[in-house]
């Protein structure tokens, strides 16, 4: 897992290579790759066999009549067995022909899914490995869809979007799981405000107020001879060179709707407060973030998120433009003010719409590509981070040439591999 140069991406170059998003539904590139007839059949691989892989899996293939899983890889054997039962007893028999000898398990499993002949690959393992897997099914041809964020730190980032401009020029389909893009209430909702009808967005706060997504066990429950990176490993969620942080990873949606407001156009600063209350029992991420993102117009952009029982909750988004207000809240999605309104229409399962336009758009030859704006937030994010972990004025360049490498260049499950206790801002570095 090697660092790579910044390939010259100037901040500006950067801002412009995709524009605005693309919004109307479904929205595909124009640029046209070979299509595949209704007759071909579209070999599926499966990279990480979680909850969120075996849900992925099963998306997929309820997204195009002609469709077949034909590998499964994880770091855990176990994950493989159980998530290839799980999708058996969920999917038509006729569209899981995985034969035992392309189940693979390991750190390198990834690149044996890929290698064994499949059209698209489901890129779940633990976001710390995105960089890794996704440029190499990229390097491979292969359509991808990859589940959010794209990477646990700003190496891995530049990783992604090298990536990314590969697989534009090869014409592959790259959906990521940043899935309320693909929701049709928010859809509408941001179409709206991007055509002025709340006038000009003046500041947004988001909230992702929730409990604690995996706490980590204490390290009295770890099993004797367990090496550190198979221990991180099980608990991935809870170390940042995994997950980046609970910010970077759950949060992340969020963080990405502030930017989807705001055209994908990335704030050129932030200061962030955060810190942990609850014990870590050996983790290293926060379990509370609050930033405060700013644009070159002055707009901000408000990010709260916490992970922590007994406290409030909520998953919210308010906007405040020049001629109304904006909310997706418990109450729906709706605006108030001067062109007053509120989403009364379809609303289909936002992760099959993922599927479904990704396979449709294959079928079409015509491959839907949201690299840049999953670059663009995964950064988002760990930008945010950096600000909460230093305490620092962390600027869209700084994050974007921070030489921070959180991942290992070549890890074993055996191997010794020590984290850096909690960030002290004030004391912990930018790097």
């Amino acid at each position: 897992m090697t660092d790579t140069h910044i390939s010259g991406v100037s901040r500006r170059s950067f801002l412009h290579s995709s524009g605005s998003a693309a919004i109307a539904m479904p929205f595909v590139l124009t640029s046209v790759t070979r299509a595949a007839s209704p007759g071909d059949t579209l070999k599926v691989g499966l990279v990480g066999c979680g909850g969120r892989g075996t849900g992925a899996a099963s998306q997929a293939l309820s997204a195009d009549r002609n469709v077949q899983l034909v590998a499964m890889g994880d770091v855990f054997e176990s994950s493989v067995k159980r998530s290839h039962a799980e999708l058996s007893s969920q999917v038509p028999k006729e569209k899981i022909k995985v034969e035992p000898d392309k189940m693979f398990s390991g750190l390198d499993s990834y690149k044996k899914v890929i290698d064994s002949g499949v059209d698209v690959v489901l890129l779940t393992a633990p976001p710390g490995f995105r960089p890794e897997h996704f440029e190499y099914a990229v390097k491979a041809g292969k359509h991808v869809f990859a589940e959010k964020p794209m990477a646990s730190d700003a190496a891995g980032v530049r990783r992604v979007m090298d990536a990314v401009a590969e697989s534009k020029r090869k014409k592959l389909a790259v959906v990521a799981g940043f899935c309320w893009r693909y929701d049709y209430p928010r859809r509408a909702f941001y179409q709206r405000i991007h055509d002025g009808l709340m006038g000009e967005v003046r500041s947004i706060y988001a909230t992702y107020l929730t409990s604690p997504v995996k706490p980590m066990p204490p390290a009295s429950t770890r099993p004797q001879g367990m090496g550190d990176i198979e221990w991180q490993i099980r608990n991935w969620y809870n170390f940042v060179w995994l997950s980046g942080d609970g910010l970077v990873e759950q949060a992340i949606h969020s963080v990405d709707k502030i930017a989807w407001a705001m055209r994908d156009e990335p704030p050129e600063s932030c200061v962030a407060v955060g810190g942990r209350a609850v014990a870590a029992h050996g983790g290293n991420i926060y379990d509370h973030i609050q930033v405060n993102y700013e644009w070159a117009d002055g707009t901000r952009g408000f990010m709260a998120q916490r992970q922590s029982n007994n406290c409030h909750g909520e998953n919210n988004d308010y906007l405040m433009g020049t001629k109304g207000l904006g909310y997706i809240t418990g109450r729906g999605v709706y605006m108030t003010g001067e062109n007053a309104w509120k989403y009364s229409g379809e609303k289909p399962d936002m992760y099959q719409v993922e599927h479904n336009e990704l396979f449709a758009s294959i079928r079409a030859g015509k491959p839907i590509n949201d690299g840049d704006r999953m670059a663009k937030s995964t950064l988002m994010g760990i930008m945010g981070r950096m600000a909460a972990y230093t305490g620092a004025k962390v600027t869209w360049e700084m994050a974007l040439g921070s030489k921070e490498q959180l991942v290992p260049e070549k890890a074993t499950l055996d191997m010794p591999f020590d984290v850096p206790g909690l960030a002290i801002p004030g004391k912990t570095p930018f790097v």
